[in-house]
């Protein structure tokens, strides 16, 4: 690919991915206006948007870091502005589920202080299971505001993952004393190592 079409394509894929970052705003004053039609279409698209930018990052091979933060941001917000959407829409579901959310929260915020005590910053690992599991959040969230009610066997399966990606995150930061990008998972580290060794 030559220099001009790589450029093209660097800054299309990221335009990409501030798409969720432009829109998550947007996305809770519709939210609050009580316009969940449109919130649950825009949503979609938002997730979308995440499944497409990381495809056509890897096809045309314009990764970056700068691509890799606003990824990671994309992906934060969109997740959180659908989570806002849960309290709005479903209190009565996260009554019922809170010390799942609870118990999330807690590996979260380990993680997080765990990465900016190590790195400084938070992490922008990308793992396969931190994939899965974005993955498997976006269809029972999409699922839960199309079909008007939480389904619970996908929202079991989304919690089990998520809490073991983030799990996977701790020990990743334990077991990297660098700040990394785009870690496969730890069996990769472990395999690099080897490697090395």
């Amino acid at each position: 690919m030559d220099n001009n079409k790589q450029h093209l394509s660097y800054y299309v894929i990221n335009g990409i991915t501030l798409y969720r970052i432009v829109t998550a705003p947007l996305l809770l004053v519709l939210l609050f206006l009580k316009q969940y039609d449109l919130f649950k279409w825009l949503l979609a698209v938002s997730f979308f948007t995440d499944l497409i930018d990381g495809f056509l990052a890897r096809k045309y091979k314009v990764t970056s870091v700068l691509g890799t933060k606003l990824d990671s941001i994309g992906d934060d917000l969109t997740v959180a502005v659908a989570v806002t959407g849960l309290f709005v829409m479903y209190p009565g579901f996260i009554q019922q589920q809170k010390w799942m959310f609870i118990s999330l929260l807690i590996l979260f915020f380990t993680q997080t202080i765990f990465a900016f005590f190590r790195y400084g910053k938070m992490t922008n690992f990308h793992t396969w299971l931190a994939k899965t599991a974005a993955l498997l959040q976006g269809i029972f969230l999409l699922l839960t505001f199309f079909t008007g009610k939480p389904i619970l066997p996908f929202f079991y399966i989304a919690i089990i993952i998520t809490m073991l990606e983030l799990i996977e995150e701790i020990v990743l930061v334990y077991l990297l004393p660098e700040w990394e990008a785009n870690i496969k998972g730890i069996y990769w580290v472990f395999k690099r190592r080897r490697v090395e060794e």
